[in-house]
């Protein structure tokens, strides 16, 4: 009868350290997925650095041929 709780204490165990590990897992992604979110709406709205018209950027220097 020992041997039959000891096993039912390790799975029981094994099963609680597979719930935190998923659960942490999923934190991660979570908490991943919400700063890629916040990098995209603010790379959407980020004026800064983008031209003003559609033109395309003039060199500085002429190009010596």
């Amino acid at each position: 009868m020992f041997e039959y709780d000891l096993h039912q204490t390790r799975s029981a165990e094994l099963i609680r350290r597979a719930q935190t590990y998923r659960l942490a897992k999923e934190a991660v992604s979570g908490r991943r997925a919400a700063r890629r979110e916040a990098a995209h709406r603010s790379a959407q709205d980020d004026t800064e650095g983008q031209s003003h018209s559609d033109r395309p950027r003039r060199h500085r220097f002429a190009r010596a041929v």
